[in-house]
C-alpha cells in the first residue's frame, strides 16, 4: 500500500499548528480591547501564518479550532459567519502561497494582497454580516448600523496586519517552521 506523503501532517506540523491555536485564542481572547461590537486583537497573524506556512487546509482548521475554542472560553455562542470569517482568514492569503518565490519585495507584496482580500472577506464581509444576524431586527438596518464603525476597525487593523504577517512570513522563523515541519521551505537566497 502506497501512502501519501504530499497529504498529511506528521506530528511536527500538528505540534506546530497547536501553537499557532493556542496562540490565536491567547491574542484574540485575553490580549483583546473590547469595543462592544468592535473588537482590536492581532491574533489573526497566528491564522494567517498558519496558512502561508502549511497551506490553504491547515489555515482553515487552525481558523475554525480558534474560533471554536475561543467561544467556548468566553461562552460566546458559536456564530456559522464568524468561524467562516476565522477560517478565511487561514485560507485566502495562503492561496497566494504558490507566487510567493523570488524576491523579498514580491513576497511581501502577496502576503499583502492575500491578507487584503482575506480582511474585506472576513472583517467587512461575514464577520459584519454575522454580528447583523446575531443583533436581530432587519437584517438590513443592522449590517448599516455596524458597517461606519466595522470600515474604521478594517482601516485601521489591515495595515497592522499587512506588516507583522509580512514580517514574520520573510523572517528566518518560516524557513526554521518549513523546514522543521517538513514542508518545503521558502527559498530566502534572493535579496531585494
Amino acid at each position: 500500500m502506497r501512502k501519501n506523503k504530499k497529504n498529511r501532517w506528521d506530528t511536527r506540523t500538528l505540534v506546530f499548528m497547536g501553537l499557532l491555536v493556542a496562540m490565536h485564542i491567547v491574542l484574540t481572547r485575553l490580549l483583546v480591547i473590547e469595543l462592544g461590537s468592535y473588537r482590536i486583537t492581532v491574533g489573526v497573524v497566528c491564522t494567517i501564518l498558519s496558512g502561508l506556512w502549511f497551506g490553504p487546509l491547515a489555515g482553515g482548521l487552525c481558523g475554525m479550532v480558534a474560533d471554536l475554542l475561543g467561544c467556548l472560553l468566553k461562552g460566546y455562542a458559536v456564530n456559522p459567519f464568524i468561524t467562516a470569517a476565522a477560517m478565511c482568514w487561514g485560507i485566502v492569503p495562503a492561496l497566494f502561497r504558490p507566487l510567493m518565490h523570488g524576491t523579498r519585495r514580491r513576497r511581501v507584496v502577496f502576503v499583502c494582497i492575500g491578507v487584503f482580500l482575506a480582511s474585506v472577506c472576513s472583517t467587512l464581509g461575514l464577520t459584519t454580516t454575522g454580528l447583523a444576524v446575531y443583533n436581530g431586527g432587519e437584517f438590513v438596518v443592522s449590517f448599516m448600523a455596524l458597517i461606519p464603525g466595522r470600515l474604521l476597525q478594517w482601516a485601521i487593523m489591515m495595515p497592522i496586519y499587512c506588516v507583522l504577517s509580512s514580517l514574520l512570513y520573510i523572517s528566518p522563523m518560516t524557513a526554521f517552521v518549513m523546514t522543521s515541519s517538513g514542508t518545503k521551505p521558502v527559498d530566502h537566497t534572493v535579496k531585494a
